[in-house]
This record gives structure tokens, C-alpha cells and sequence, in this order.
């Protein structure tokens, strides 16, 4: 086992919550629409992924409309119970004054970067969450769909397409979250060593050279996840979505943004997460052209199915390892 970092486990939610950007304006008459729209979505994006996926349709675990304060405090509980998870261990009580500067520091770190991403999130599985949900961010969702100019009914329900995707790739393979836990154990137990060069992102500044080996299997699964998420809203298709070609056209042409945009999605390490669904929406796509969505879906049976960060680059490589 290996000791947790000292995280003051009151901070990260509270702070956050704090510092969170206000979303857009909206009426209690237009809050209350939305939240009932994106329930109903919720509720209707269940039945066409489970179509599209063969992934089946029964998945636990609540789905809620939540807003940016919400989002923040429900992903700053998952971290702290990811990594007690990980570590296998429960978290520690600050002894002296030191600790708990230090556990209060980390703690105001964590929430600080939740309440920067928290604008920017639409929606969001939580497997690792004490009890697992899906939720959508109203606020973001009513932002992005106005600066699209998209229809709102046909925005909301794409998005909770992706997200339901996510949710039932988790129940189809129970495995999974222990299996991602079990990486996050390793990466704390990774031994210290010294970093070479300047950080480019804060993942970097962060990291191990050891760590970032185990990060680069952690992105070939999140390529997958993602990526197997993103060509699945779409392979809907518009009798569910009808503007689904319009809403994908405009919604990759914002992801692809320059300026500070692009600045800070690097200084996150956000346009990690945008290579994620372009490289895993590619390799899903080129599997499903040779041995069709069921073929792709033995990855979700057994953690040796799972493609490694070559796999990703070569989908055949996958193909002929799996399926020989």
C-alpha cells in the first residue's frame, strides 16, 4: 500500500463551488425547461444507444441535471475516493500544522482546477464515484447549443447520447472501474524520479517519467471509451437526431478553436482529451469496418481485449491480435 497525499477532503468541493464561472441567464420558467428537456433526454438517449452499441440496456445508478457547483463537488468526491481506492487505503487525518497546510493546499489546487474545467464540461459519467451516475450540465449544454445556433431538443438529446454511452460500456464490462483503479494505484505507488526538461502541460509538471508510462495506457482505454462514445451518438443517425450532420459539423468546428482557447485546452491538457475521441473514434471506426460493432465490442469482455496505445495507432494490429 503507499501513502495517500494529504488532501484536506473538505476543500476541493467548497472552494470550487466558490470559484465557479456563473452559467447563462435563464428564467426559473427556462431553468425549470431545461431540466425537464434534458431529463426527458436522459431518458430517451437509453433505448437508441443500446440499438446502435449491442452493448444491452439495463445500467445502475442515477442520472441528474446538475449545475456547474454540482458538477464540481460530485468530481471533487470521486477524485477522494478514487484515490482512496487506488492506494487501498482510507484517508488520513492532518497531524501537525504542516500537514494541514498542506492537505488544505492540495485541496484548494484540486478544487481550482475543477472550477476552471467546470464551464466546459456537458456531461459526464462518474464510474468511480461512491455511488456511480450519469450527469449532464444544464448550464453548459444551453451555452454551447446557443453559440452553435442548433436546435435545442436535437443538441440535448446528442449529448446525452455520448454520456448513456459511456454508462452502459461500464455495465457491459464490470470489470473496467476496478480495473482503472487498480492503474491508480500504481501511478501513486510509482517511484519518484527526476523530471527531464520543461513541462508542457500541468499533467507533465506533475507526473513521473514512470507515471506518465502507466498515463499512456490509462489514454488508450480513454481513447476507446471516448472515442467508441463519440462515432455511436452520431451512428444514431437522424431519425433520432435530425439535425445530427449539422450539430457534428458545427460542434468539430468549435473543438478545433485557436487563440487562448487552444492556449489553455494545452495548459490543461484538454487537447489530450480532444486527441482521445479523435484517435479512438478513428481506431473504433476502423475495427467496425472489419469485424463490425460486434467484433469492436470484445474489448469490453476481458481487460487483455483492451487495446494498448500501439493498438490505437494501428487499429489492425488490434484486429489481428484479438480476432486473429
Amino acid at each position: 500500500m503507499t501513502a495517500l497525499p494529504h488532501i484536506d477532503a473538505r476543500v476541493p468541493g467548497a472552494l470550487g463551488a466558490a470559484l465557479a464561472p456563473p452559467g447563462p441567464a435563464l428564467s426559473p420558467s427556462e431553468a425549470a425547461e431545461v431540466a425537464g428537456s434534458l431529463r426527458a433526454a436522459l431518458a430517451a438517449s437509453v433505448a437508441p444507444v443500446a440499438a446502435v452499441t449491442g452493448l444491452g440496456d439495463v445500467a445502475s445508478g442515477p442520472m441528474l441535471v446538475v449545475d456547474r457547483a454540482s458538477w464540481i463537488r460530485a468530481n471533487a468526491d470521486m477524485a477522494l475516493t478514487m484515490l482512496a481506492e487506488g492506494a487501498q487505503e482510507s484517508w488520513p487525518q492532518p497531524g501537525g500544522m504542516l500537514e494541514k497546510i498542506s492537505g488544505r493546499f492540495n485541496g484548494a489546487q484540486l478544487g481550482g482546477m475543477l472550477a476552471l474545467l467546470s464551464s466546459r464540461i456537458l456531461g459526464q459519467y462518474l464510474p468511480f464515484a461512491a455511488e456511480p451516475k450519469l450527469v449532464v450540465v444544464a448550464p453548459n449544454v444551453v451555452k454551447v447549443e446557443r453559440e452553435l445556433g442548433v436546435d435545442p431538443a436535437d443538441f440535448r438529446l446528442w449529448v446525452c447520447l455520448h454520456e448513456q454511452t459511456h454508462r452502459l460500456q461500464f455495465a457491459r464490462a464490470p470489470w473496467l472501474r476496478a480495473h482503472l483503479i487498480e492503474r491508480v494505484g500504481r501511478l501513486l505507488r510509482a517511484d519518484e524520479a527526476p523530471r527531464r526538461g520543461r513541462p508542457h502541460t500541468l499533467i507533465e509538471a506533475v507526473t513521473t517519467p514512470e507515471q506518465q508510462r502507466i498515463l499512456e495506457d490509462v489514454t488508450a482505454v480513454m481513447s476507446l471509451l471516448e472515442g467508441y462514445a463519440d462515432d455511436m451518438m452520431d451512428r444514431v443517425g437522424p431519425d433520432v437526431v435530425p439535425s445530427v450532420a449539422t450539430i457534428r459539423r458545427r460542434f468539430e468546428k468549435r473543438r478545433g478553436r485557436g487563440g487562448w482557447t487552444k492556449a489553455l485546452n494545452k495548459l490543461m491538457a484538454m487537447d489530450l482529451k480532444l486527441a482521445q475521441y479523435r484517435d479512438g473514434a478513428r481506431f473504433c471506426r476502423a475495427v467496425i469496418g472489419r469485424v463490425g460493432v460486434d467484433g469492436l465490442n470484445r474489448v469490453y469482455d476481458a481487460p487483455e481485449f483492451l487495446p494498448t496505445p500501439a493498438d490505437i495507432a494501428d487499429p489492425a494490429r488490434w484486429v489481428a491480435r484479438v480476432h486473429g
